[in-house]
């Protein structure tokens, strides 16, 4: 079963929310960070991304970034930026992207739910960045950015959603950079309340989405303070975390991409030959970038020229759910044996790119520093969730979610200070 604690948000005052709310700290890197927040003081990067206000020579897991973003989290709470209801809430945060929404609720989730895996997990998490976001969880002592949840879709959930969207007005309404439109309504009514956390009762579980660090350290920080609060009753706030539950037929996962530096010392015509063992190949004769249509076909660019990648039968294992994922196949028959990618989590020679940016991305990063680039099929939330279940994890960049959780809408405070 899922349980669902509502909170007393600390958020935005109206008229400053546009300004305020940010992409996630991981999807941009210093530089396009400050660049985001040109005349613009409130933007939550100067918390969730606060190396931002140093030195470029300041190391972005230096002890200095931690406390500048505890600093400008204080000052705007100081400042009447950000104000706290009054009230244990649920919210609802509904995202409108090229005239497609999804709906989810607002709430906290308990850290054992996590451990005891009923919250499921379909990522690694690498020790360095788990150990950032928990330093900036533990000094802030707020969750700055909610972990995106899903969940198999309820029909007694949508219509208490849908109703209370037509019935109530949102409390914020705005138009993000990105085109991207934002509601949110706010749910104070315990009645109300009490209706929604019952029907998640029937829900057997949560799937993490997208935050798997965020989520990890938001545990460890909680773990850390029950060490050093030994009375602890397991309803102090850290023992939950912030998360934004979405219906998994409300969600859509967009293509990860991958460009290669270099072709591993082989020659263009001993690359293709190479491939052909484990694909079929042809040249793809229109001038649009190729977009794979159905799974188990690849796109490639190579010397200006794209081709059709179809996996050959024989190699498809459709027993096991991470093996038949495209990212896997392409990893396993291609970038491995072909051209060296061992782990792609560490290997400098490969990037990816997630399918906002369109295949014409691709093009520009081959013509501009890269040598071959593939576009793939997207994984399902299916795909996800059965992997999930199986306790299995798939392999790195292997879903783009559009679109993204603005930060720094609902802060979670962990203890009164």
């Amino acid at each position: 079963m899922a349980i669902l604690k509502p909170f007393s948000a600390f958020r935005p005052v109206p008229h400053l929310v546009s300004r305020v709310a940010a992409l996630p700290y991981d999807v941009m890197d210093r530089q396009e960070a400050k660049e985001m927040v040109k005349n613009n003081p409130y933007s939550f990067l100067h918390v969730d991304k606060a190396e931002i206000d140093l030195e470029d020579s300041v190391h972005p897991y230096d002890e200095q970034v931690y406390q500048e973003a505890k600093k400008n989290l204080d000052q705007m709470i100081e400042q009447g930026v950000y104000k706290q209801d009054n009230t244990a809430s649920l919210y609802l945060y509904r995202l409108t992207m090229n005239g497609r929404s999804q709906v989810g609720i607002v709430g906290c989730v308990p850290i054992d739910a996590y451990l005891n895996n009923e919250i499921k997990k379909h990522e690694l998490t690498r020790a360095d960045k788990e150990q950032d976001r928990i330093r900036h969880v533990d000094i802030c002592n707020a969750h700055t950015g909610p972990i995106f949840l899903t969940y198999s879709h309820q029909v007694s959930i949508d219509k208490i959603v849908a109703k209370h969207i037509y019935e109530q007005n949102p409390i914020y309404d705005f138009i993000s950079e990105d085109e991207v439109r934002h509601e949110v309504w706010h749910i104070s009514c315990q009645e109300e309340i009490q209706k929604i956390q019952k029907e998640f009762l029937k829900v057997p579980v949560l799937y993490i989405a997208d935050g798997h660090h965020r989520a990890a350290s938001a545990v460890q920080v909680g773990l850390t303070r029950r060490e050093k609060k030994l009375d602890y009753t397991g309803k102090e706030e850290f023992n939950f975390f912030l998360g934004v539950l979405f219906p998994h037929n409300q969600l859509k996962i967009l293509d990860y991409n991958r460009v290669v530096k270099d072709l591993n010392g082989l020659t263009e015509e001993g690359f293709l030959s190479a491939i052909q063992s484990s694909f079929t190949l042809q040249p793809w004769e229109c001038e649009e970038p190729y977009q794979p249509q159905t799974p188990h076909t690849f796109g490639m660019y190579l010397g200006k020229q794209w081709y059709v990648l179809k996996t050959r039968e024989e190699l498809i294992n459709d027993c096991d759910p991470v093996d038949q994922l495209d990212v896997s196949i392409l990893q396993k028959y291609l970038l491995h044996p072909i051209l060296g990618i061992q782990d792609p989590r560490t290997d400098e020679r490969i990037d990816f790119i997630g399918g906002v940016r369109g295949l014409k991305e691709i093009e520009r990063r081959v013509k501009q520093d890269m040598k071959v680039g593939f576009s793939l099929y997207p994984t399902t939330i299916e795909e996800l969730m059965e992997i999930a279940d199986a306790d299995q994890i798939m392999p790195p960049k292997s879903t783009w979610f559009e679109p993204k959780l603005r930060s720094g809408i609902f802060l979670h405070l962990l203890e009164e200070e």
